[in-house]
């Protein structure tokens, strides 16, 4: 028997679990769909700001009471082959470390939502009445792509995730430090390390969260990642920044850059939210707080849209561009864009500054300051 909902929404991530509970609060009846059971891995560094916890309500007290979430008060920044600058933003945390296995599950959970763990995306139809059908048992509307860059409903509506699109590939591995580890660690909990390759086309990052270690490296060319990411493990290595001894293999994963993006964003009865959509930031790669916004401002359309043909569902796309601004894809000439070879010969010297780290590096790229609270109706 088909069971029916408001809405059916594939991916139980930051976006999805966000857009579960904010449809579920405003009284529609929503099932996530996930084709992994909850705690799953994820690959990802894993912090997140201030700015992101109170949109999500999450008070950091209450949730570090059973997960972890580490207080982030400095930054250690450079350039690969050069030395670090270390920057100190107070005694009020800027950022937190968590991890991603934790917070993903803590928010599905408090979704309130029906879920259907453990279920793949095999089909997506149209029924008679107009309506969607998933895998032929769960019948909505509304279909919300949040499954990450290879979301199965994202390549319902275009080209779908493939080579044509110019995306970041990122290794990483996380584990859980032995006494012995802890010890041939010299990185601060309190202080993410980040190192950019010196082509510009990517950065590194060593991440301490209480005993456990977040070692990862994300580029824009992936034929070069592996070797890449050899080498910097041996120099975090050879400096004794990181034990010597890695547990398992490093995990991939792989995610559109804002500008870079050239997906549709919504059609007849289905839209894209988070990482489907391509929505990380251009700079860092960040996408939790995008994601989490995307999933706020489609809520606020849904509730507002007449019905969900494409052209009612467009105000999204409109809502996500005055959020985010206009991708450099749609772009047609104009402004100012220094050549690479400029770049390349002006960024060693600026990584050297503790200006350019803390007010460009950190605050405008990875901790976006300065961009104001969003508003929502909820």
């Amino acid at each position: 028997m088909v069971q029916r909902y408001d809405a059916l929404i594939v991916g139980g991530g930051p976006a999805g679990s966000t857009m579960a509970r904010t449809l579920t609060q405003r009284g529609y009846r929503t099932l996530v769909v996930d084709k992994q059971t909850f705690p799953r891995d994820k690959t990802c560094a894993g912090w997140v700001t201030p700015a992101v916890l109170e949109l999500l309500a999450i008070n950091p007290d209450d949730y570090r009471r059973e997960n972890i979430m580490q207080p982030i008060h400095r930054f250690r920044i450079g350039m690969m082959g050069q030395k670090a600058v270390e920057n100190d933003h107070g005694s009020e945390p800027v950022s937190y470390g968590i991890r991603r296995c934790e917070f993903d599950h803590y928010l599905l959970e408090r979704s309130g939502s029906d879920r259907a763990e453990g279920v793949k995306f095999k089909s997506l139809e149209r029924t008679d009445d107009g309506e969607w059908c998933l895998n032929g048992e769960y019948q909505a509307p509304l279909v919300i792509g949040a499954g990450g860059h290879f979301c199965p409903v994202a390549a319902t509506i275009g080209e779908g995730p493939g080579s044509h699109e110019t995306s970041v590939t990122a290794k990483e591995v996380e584990f859980e430090m032995t006494p012995e580890q802890a010890r041939h660690c010299r990185v601060r909990e309190d202080t993410p390390e980040l190192w950019f390759c010196r082509d510009l086309m990517g950065y590194a990052w060593v991440f301490r969260k209480d005993n456990f270690l977040n070692i990862g490296l994300g580029r824009e060319d992936p034929d070069d990642l592996k070797q890449h990411l050899n080498s910097f493990v041996a120099r975090m290595q050879a400096e004794e920044r990181i034990p010597d001894d890695l547990p398992g293999k490093f995990k991939g994963h792989a995610y559109l850059l804002y500008d870079h993006a050239e997906r549709p964003l919504v059609d007849d009865g289905i839209l894209l939210i988070g990482d489907s959509a391509g929505l990380a930031y251009t700079q860092s790669g960040e996408g939790i707080r995008p994601a989490v916004e995307s999933a706020f401002l489609a809520a606020d359309v849904i509730q507002e849209a007449p019905d969900y043909r494409a052209a009612s569902l467009q105000p999204y796309a409109d809502r996500l561009r005055e959020r985010f601004g206009t991708r450099e894809v749609e772009h047609e000439g104009g402004g100012l864009d220094l050549p690479d070879w400029a770049k390349l010969r002006i960024a060693p010297a600026l990584m050297k500054t503790h200006w350019f780290t803390r007010r460009v590096v950190t605050e405008r790229w990875f901790l976006h300051e300065h961009v104001p609270a969003l508003e929502t109706a909820s």
